[in-house]
């Protein structure tokens, strides 16, 4: 079967633990711009966040108040914040939050005391201070972003 690839561009690598705003940003916006994408999405992975913090739904509910005030995006409807995992490997919040532009979702790791969020919006953001943000809010040791660019 003949696969054919189209519709999204990936920015190629990871940035690690390091706001790089300003050039980096600018040129994501360029290239949002060149493809013509319909949508940017950003994958924030956080280590080593502080326990308290993840294992509370009145923080992540916080968190992702914040965080669309900084990116600039309004939110839509309340925050949904749901605890579950039977087995302890998965076990943790997960968070949902619709924006007038897209999503914001996050799953939040006991086991590991790692987070997973992901902003998707058609609306251009600054992907750097959402990482950094997220980083500094949960009090975490290092992140990794990647970043598409969706068409």
């Amino acid at each position: 079967m003949k696969q054919l690839i189209t519709g999204f561009f990936l920015i190629i690598g990871s940035l690690s633990g390091e706001c790089s705003t300003g050039q980096g940003t600018k040129t994501i916006h360029q290239n949002y711009d060149q493809i013509e994408a319909w949508g940017m999405e950003s994958c924030i992975d956080v280590k080593n966040c502080h326990p308290d913090l993840i294992r509370s739904s009145d923080s992540i509910k916080e968190y992702v108040s914040k965080l669309c005030d900084l990116i600039e995006m309004n939110a839509y409807g309340e925050t949904v914040v749901v605890h579950f995992g039977e087995d302890e490997e998965v076990e943790g919040y997960s968070m949902t939050q619709l924006i007038e532009t897209s999503l914001i979702s996050g799953h939040f790791a006991n086991k590991t005391n790692n987070i997973y969020i992901n902003v998707f919006s058609c609306k251009k953001y600054d992907p750097y201070i959402a990482a950094e943000f997220t980083k500094d809010f949960f009090c975490g040791d290092e992140y990794d972003l990647h970043i598409v660019l969706r068409k």
